[in-house]
């Protein structure tokens, strides 16, 4: 058998472990009177705070139980808070606000991407005017998440359609201009998959590049060009183990449901290998892989198969990780997950399974520690369950999702805006979206006094049991196809995902998915929204292709050279290709990296 099914197995060992110690610690009274004592004394421990009325509540509430066996089976399946197996939340005090204190940053991280990089820029700034920290997401356009430059023939009219245009390091310095990136308060997300290393490099480096001017500056009658190459060196690893943040880079989703594939996927596999390696030695506060449930389930994935296929993504990269060598305990902790929250039922425990089934695995199976896991991911509304009829009860869709999210306690959220289903978000939608976050984080006092007020009751516990059976139950039937990458070859994943967005689409065909304002309480009176269309100019698409030729016209002796030391690279299993493209992305374009490495390892395929 293997390690799908091996993982699976692990979930129900340790279930049918903890009944025998049940049972055990039952039998004996000394050890039950010692587990209700521990158990009180740590009840009677837990600080406390005050709501805004005065009604004193422990930080975290834990249950009244004083029997030895319950107490027992509580915290194995359920746990401390922050503590393994980390079912309730993943840190013992996420959401707790303190003024001035780094512990409670605040989750909001919202997804933003429009037009040029000073666009983008633009937007940042707006949505994270009143946050205590800067948490910025970055969404790109078909253009750029296909490896492509800005000037490349037949693709103008898409340059900063869905996204921000980013084609060259200099996009990237401007996309994140007046935020300090090396920053504490600073985290930076980049969704994006088959490019993503070649992105992230060019993110380095764009944070580099303000640390090397100012170098230089110190120097008499300095200039960049005055640094050398080791100075220039150590700065950029300065920079990089300042870093905070996320890149998607999780090229599994993409075979599996998205399509944005650059290069067969063992090539893919090897890049990203290399740059989670670089990171783990360079970038310690850097999640180089962002393993994204999110696209999963928005191609058609129910709850239970979008957990079942991104928790398995995560550990064939793992397991891969492993076999190539690296060390698990300083890797893993680095890896993040995306999950979707929808309003099936399922939803509700979508982060309770991750943190449980994960852990399980993580200890059990894989033998590492705590840190690797604790399980932490950036959850985001649904885009499908917009709707363009009843624009408005979109706001109200969007804000019972981010409350699933924040009761599943996600480490970080983007909530989306109300006008998704016509158009790229204006301004005023995304602060609506941002501040349905704050509303429910800082206006009530559902979070910010105590936690756990969501996460007990006979209720969620056994819906958490039932969906992590379900997805075992997948684990073990993707390893009789033959593992992880079988079941994309054999397309068993993209079959039940197809399977449920028919399911899906006939259920609400039927009625018997009511969709408010679309086939239930529909206004037949209501005319068509009128929203302003998010769109590039012409004017803007031709000065973006203009900026990236004239950066290759002025680089273009230096990226021959560059070009032909990552396509050696390439050629050598042995060479770190990441490595070479933090040198590379200073004088070459995306879409000169992307074709010397196509040129070498060839372009995507489907298998099947």
């Amino acid at each position: 058998m293997g390690l799908l099914h091996d993982c699976a197995r692990s979930i129900t060992s340790y279930h049918e472990e903890t009944e025998r110690e049940v049972r055990a610690l039952r039998a004996d009274p000394t050890d039950a009177k010692a587990a209700v004592e521990a158990f009180a004394a740590r009840r009677a421990a837990m600080p406390t705070s005050k709501s805004f009325i005065g009604t004193e509540m422990p930080l975290f509430a834990l249950p009244d139980h004083d029997e030895a066996g319950v107490i027992h089976r509580f915290l194995r399946r359920e746990g401390y808070p922050g503590e393994f197996p980390f079912t309730q939340c993943a840190y013992e005090r996420q959401y707790l606000i303190e003024e001035g204190a780094e512990q409670g940053e605040e989750p909001t991280r919202m997804f933003a991407g429009l037009g040029l990089a000073e666009d983008t820029n633009e937007r940042f700034h707006l949505l994270a005017a009143n946050q205590r920290s800067h948490r910025l997401s970055t969404a790109f356009d078909g253009v750029t998440l296909y490896g492509m430059d800005a000037d490349a023939e037949g693709v103008l009219g898409k340059v900063g359609e869905g996204g921000v245009s980013i084609s060259t390091v200099e996009d990237m310095e401007r996309l994140y201009q007046g935020f300090d990136l090396t920053a504490p308060s600073t985290s930076v997300s980049m969704t994006i998959n088959g490019p993503a290393p070649i992105l992230m490099a060019q993110f380095i480096v764009a944070a580099a590049r303000r640390e090397w001017a100012r170098a230089a500056a110190l120097k008499p009658n300095g200039s960049a060009g005055r640094l050398d190459p080791e100075e220039k060196r150590r700065i950029l690893l300065d920079c990089a183990a300042k870093l905070r943040g996320t890149v998607q880079a999780d090229i599994l989703k993409e075979v599996q449901a998205q399509n944005e594939t650059l290069f067969p996927l063992e090539p893919s596999l090897r890049l990203l290998g290399d740059m989670v390696d670089w990171c783990a030695d360079n970038a310690p506060r850097w999640y180089p892989v962002s393993i994204s449930g999110y696209h999963i389930a928005e191609a058609g994935a129910d709850p239970v198969e979008q957990l079942a296929f991104t928790l398995g993504n995560g550990l064939y990269y793992a397991d891969a990780f492993r076999r190539r060598g690296m060390d698990l305990e300083k890797v893993v902790p680095r890896f993040s997950f995306f999950f979707q929250f929808d309003y099936d039922l399922e939803s509700a425990v979508i982060g309770r399974v991750a943190r449980r089934a994960w852990a399980i695995a993580m200890r059990r199976h894989f033998g590492l520690g705590d840190r690797a896991a604790r399980l932490k991911f950036h959850a985001q509304t649904s885009g499908r369950s917009l709707t363009e009829q009843g624009l408005l009860n979109n706001i109200t869709r969007t804000a019972l999702q981010v409350f699933l999210a924040l009761a599943n306690y996600a480490n970080s959220a983007h909530s989306n805006s109300y006008d998704e289903a016509i158009t790229t978000p204006t301004a005023e939608a995304a602060l609506i979206a941002s501040q349905t976050q704050a509303l429910l984080l800082e206006e009530t006092g559902m979070f910010r006094h105590t936690m756990g007020l969501f996460t007990t009751g006979p209720g969620l516990s056994l819906l958490t049991d039932r969906v992590e059976e379900g997805v075992a139950r997948i684990w073990e039937e993707m390893d009789r196809v033959g593992g992880v990458i079988e079941a994309v070859e054999t397309r068993y994943v993209r079959g039940r995902i197809q399977d449920s967005f028919y399911k899906r689409a006939q259920q609400a065909h039927a009625g018997e998915r009511r969709l408010v304002g679309v086939n239930c309480y529909r206004n037949e009176e209501e005319a068509r929204p009128r929203v302003e269309l998010s769109r590039t100019s012409k004017e803007r698409q031709r000065l973006q292709a203009d900026r990236t030729r004239a950066f290759k016209a002025a680089n273009s002796e230096a990226a021959e050279v560059a070009l032909r030391r990552l396509a050696d690279a390439a050629e050598r299993d042995a060479d770190n290709v990441f490595a070479e493209l933090l040198d590379a992305v200073e004088v070459c374009s995306l879409g000169q990296i992307t074709g010397t490495l196509q040129e070498s390892w060839g372009r995507f395929r489907a298998m099947v």
